[in-house]
């Protein structure tokens, strides 16, 4: 099982080079990063509150508890557009314009996903599901 810390770490080193690879020209690699950003804080999300993050499924249903615990719908949005980076790795249909903006959104997403893991410490207090 890899700890909390092995997440974080990455989470953190990804979003620089997303934005270095989006000056660079290249967009899916930009995705890739930021996505996997993204992928990495809610597994360490999950991982602290002792939640399923096996599967990209789970990692929904992680979102899901993150609303309902937090109270803050405003994290489905920036998930989704964290989730449209994801596909736009295979797919390549979002301009450099939209791909800057949704890194943005994911810094903000990373931002709030911080801060509710600091919320309680990271201890898991708030109960799983």
């Amino acid at each position: 099982m890899a700890t909390v810390e092995f997440r974080i770490e990455p989470s953190q080193g990804f979003m620089p080079q997303a934005e270095a690879a989006l000056t660079a020209g290249d967009e899916i690699q930009a995705c890739e990063k930021a996505w996997g950003a993204v992928a990495h804080a809610i597994k360490s999300v999950a991982e602290t509150r002792g939640w399923r993050h096996d599967t990209h499924a789970d990692l929904f249903r992680a979102v899901d508890n993150i609303v309902r615990l937090s109270g803050d719908s405003e994290i489905y949005s920036l998930f989704d557009d964290a989730n449209a980076l994801r596909q736009n790795i295979y797919e390549g249909w979002l301009s450099g314009e939209h791909i800057a903006q949704n890194i943005e959104r994911v810094k903000r997403l990373l931002t709030k996903l911080d801060a509710f893991m600091d919320a309680d410490g990271g201890n898991g207090a708030g109960g799983a599901i």
